[in-house]
């Protein structure tokens, strides 16, 4: 673990600039709590002071990480979780928690608080999700690491929105997100479908098996399908769809190929399927979307 830096909180203004970035810091902290401290030691905004007894919920998400010391964690979804040396939780907009360090270890917190539709998103999608809001997120996810980053510039950021701090935090974002994908129960299926994931990617014009697939890295193909989903959002063959009608939507409006050509050169069995599965997804014919897409274009002016 880094030297500690001094201890100091931030509160940051919202602004109509956290709107257009998607999210913003509005607040920050990195705090050590010496054994018996009172706790919180210092003293934060009305709307965010926390106390034991009665807990507490915000209207805004946090992520906290404990580099140091021992204590506690409670909300309604996760029930009360003893947290130790590199173990983080999330505060969710809107959902009951409390927590405090053990009196006799105190404990070394870093936390920052975000807000903004990047947030939103993620609740509403259950990337965030408050069942999942404990985790060890420590040295291998960088959770720590991008904190820190984020401290660094938030000690001597000025009041107003700062893109750099909403850049900073979205970094510890990331970290918290591959903190859950390397949990040791998780490992061997996350591994599994991250490297299938990089498998498509790089294969994605080629014949693909996806039982096959499953096989050769080890996993039960109806497993492997149900965490491809879960970490991808796709079932395995729809990935694969998707990022070929990509390319397919991206060389109609780049090249003049044809979509006989265009079939043979994505992995399509023939223009009929192309044509297929496109009009499926995208609501009309390859030529027609092409047709579209020259009509709108803006036309050059005359000299």
């Amino acid at each position: 673990m880094p030297a500690w830096p001094s201890d100091y909180f931030r509160y940051f203004a919202t602004a109509p600039d956290l709107r257009r970035w998607g999210l913003g810091l509005t607040a920050s902290g990195y705090t050590l709590v010496k054994p018996s401290a009172t706790y919180p030691p210092a003293l934060h905004p009305t709307d965010h002071q926390l106390d034991w007894e009665h807990g507490r919920v915000l209207d805004a998400m946090q992520i906290v990480l404990i580099t140091d010391g021992r204590g506690w964690f409670e909300s309604q979804a996760t029930g009360r979780r003893r947290i130790g040396p590199g173990m983080a939780f999330a505060l969710l907009p809107n959902v009951w928690h409390r927590y405090r360090p053990d009196a006799v270890t105190g404990w070394v917190e870093s936390w920052i608080e975000v807000r903004g539709p990047v947030v939103e998103s993620l609740l509403r999608d259950r990337i965030m999700a408050p069942a999942a809001a404990v985790r060890r997120a420590g040295a291998v996810a960088g959770l720590e690491t991008a904190l820190e980053a984020v401290h660094t510039r938030a000690r001597t950021a000025g009041a107003g929105f700062d893109p750099e701090l909403a850049a900073a935090a979205l970094g510890v974002l990331a970290a918290w997100e591959k903190a859950r994908l390397t949990q040791p129960a998780r490992s061997r299926i996350v591994w599994a479908v991250s490297e299938a994931e990089r498998h498509l990617a790089e294969h994605l014009t080629e014949p693909i098996n996806i039982e096959a697939l499953a096989r050769r890295f080890g996993v039960a193909y109806s497993h492997f399908r149900r965490a491809f989903k879960a970490q991808t959002g796709f079932a395995p063959w729809q990935y694969v769809l998707h990022f070929r009608l990509s390319r397919a939507r991206r060389l109609l409006s780049s090249s003049d190929a044809t979509v006989e050509e265009l079939a043979t050169r994505l992995g399509f069995s023939s223009a009929f399927h192309l044509s297929t599965v496109f009009k499926q997804r995208v609501g009309v014919a390859p030529t027609h979307w092409r047709r579209q897409l020259a009509a709108n274009a803006p036309r050059p002016r005359r000299a």
